[in-house]
């Protein structure tokens, strides 16, 4: 296997990113999964260039990225309709390209969504930290140099050449995520959900809340009506572990969608995101419209269990 220059980036972007599914078992030292916010389409992006599903990829936020081939490359863009451009003449997502030396990629503005993926045939060669290639802004490691790709970075990839068979692969259109301005996101209650009245519950999941431009990939935070804990209860309680898709309610009572890059909180948690739709809060920018389903146990398991059955089916019909 041989590191070979792959892409130079010309622009890079708002924020854009080395991510792979994260990094996970180190919460007790303080270190936050990071990972990509929308695992889904990552996962389905390295499945199209032949990479293994958790490869480093690009998440690329927004628009602004522009970057050159430095050599033949087999890529794949999933996610957020970004629209990508290959040479100025629009890319056609969730499936696989060949582009080669000198080709430029540029992503225009968001058409749908909030964050694209990229793979590379062979992925993206940085080297991994706590297992995990994932880049953690915050502590600055992890990524390239723990920090966000900038002008005239040069990515490597392994062994490119290996992969530029793998062509005409194309992920099922009929499967591919809608991104809406207004979204649905299911959820269970808990595990603090009794420090709220009944009616502050019901007003929780009756409520239309705006996602505000304080939100990044720590988490989403969102206006509404206030979401009040029952009365003569503290603002706060005593730091304890969190998850991505943990809803905390501040004193103010305007909740925090939590993400990736978070291990603790000390506010109170009235619901959590069920794990079929985390991939979605990749894709919900500020400006958008959340409202919440209450699910059963038994329907988030269903859920779940019906996105990983899709991703098997991929996997397994391209192995064919």
């Amino acid at each position: 296997m041989e590191e070979v220059e792959a892409l130079e980036v010309l622009s890079p972007g708002p924020m854009t990113t080395v991510q792979d599914l994260g990094r996970y078992g180190f919460g007790r030292y303080g270190v936050a999964p990071s990972g990509a916010v929308d695992s889904f389409s990552l996962r389905i992006a390295n499945l199209l260039v032949g990479n293994p599903e958790d490869d480093a990829c690009l998440e690329i936020t927004l628009m602004g990225l522009k970057i050159k081939a430095r050599t033949d490359l087999i890529i794949a863009v999933t996610g957020g309709d970004l629209q990508p451009h290959m040479n100025e003449k629009p890319l056609k997502m969730w499936c696989a390209h060949m582009i080669e030396k000198g080709d430029v990629l540029s992503f225009k503005t968001p058409k749908s969504g909030c964050r694209g993926y990229l793979a590379l045939g062979g992925g993206i060669s940085v080297s991994p930290v706590m297992g995990s290639r994932s880049t953690n802004l915050s502590s600055g490691f992890g990524g390239l140099e723990g920090r966000p790709i900038q002008k005239g970075d040069i990515l490597l990839s392994d062994s490119p050449h290996l992969y530029l068979e793998e062509i005409e692969r194309a992920f099922d259109p009929k499967r591919v995520p809608a991104y809406p301005k207004d979204w649905v996101i299911r959820v269970l209650f808990g595990p603090q959900d009794d420090h709220f009245t009944r009616e502050c519950r019901n007003l929780f999941l009756n409520s239309s809340f705006k996602v505000t431009s304080q939100s990044d990939r720590t988490g989403i935070r969102l206006a509404g009506p206030p979401i009040q804990t029952r009365e003569g209860m503290e603002d706060s309680i005593i730091s304890e572990g969190v998850i991505c898709g943990t809803i905390q309610v501040p004193g103010d009572g305007q909740p925090i969608i939590i993400l990736g890059e978070t291990v603790t909180g000390g506010y109170r948690k009235i619901a959590t995101v069920i794990s079929a739709d985390l991939p979605l809060l990749g894709q919900v920018k500020p400006g958008d419209q959340i409202r919440f389903c209450e699910v059963s146990m038994e329907k988030a398991l269903q859920s779940f269990r019906e996105v990983e059955e899709m991703i098997t089916q991929l996997r397994e019909g391209l192995s064919r």
